[in-house]
């Protein structure tokens, strides 16, 4: 069942209370997460961080990969403001990384498998200023056993300049013992 963007159904807050509660916490927008990946939805709705600094995850899916495998992929959108301006007047490259890698994260959780993050490296390539409204297109290129490579590429939404390339190495964990 679909709902629309922004209707008490499809959000939450980040730490899982109704959107219409009275609630200082950012709200949550899982509008863009399918039955499919619902692991990925739950792990979004649950992740403050992400949802303090502006980001909106805009889609979040899974494609066919070699061999019978499904590859995750997301697409996340932030705004740069003020906060994340620093001293020589453009965004900090701590807040590209962050949204690179919570992109990251969206896609290797895609596939309902619990993955984190072993290694990341990103390459700035041109400046970020305040306003620029920023997109995270995360693929992951592929999974061997437990081990997998995403790429996320960063762009401005106004020109479609990438401004950042970020290379994710991920472990999906053990199941838990009981």
């Amino acid at each position: 069942m679909a709902t629309d963007p922004g209707s008490p159904a499809s959000t939450t807050t980040a730490r899982g209370g109704s959107a219409a509660e009275a609630n200082p916490e950012p709200v949550v927008d899982v509008s863009a997460f399918g039955d499919e990946v619902s692991h990925a939805r739950a792990m979004w709705a649950a992740d403050f961080a992400s949802a303090a600094l502006g980001m909106h995850a805009i889609e979040v899916g899974l494609v066919d990969g070699p061999n019978d495998t499904r590859l995750g992929h997301a697409r996340v959108r932030m705004t740069v403001d003020r906060r994340m301006v620093n001293g020589h007047d453009i965004c900090h490259g701590g807040y590209l990384f962050t949204l690179c890698d919570s992109a990251f994260a969206l896609a290797c959780n895609a596939s309902g498998r619990p993955t984190v993050a072993a290694g990341c490296d990103i390459d700035y390539l041109e400046p970020v200023r305040l306003g620029d409204v920023l997109v995270a297109e995360a693929a992951e290129r592929l999974v061997r056993g437990r081990s997998g490579i995403t790429d996320v590429t960063l762009t401005r939404e106004s020109d479609g300049r990438v401004v950042a390339e970020f290379r994710g190495r991920s472990r999906t964990l053990p199941p838990a013992r009981s």
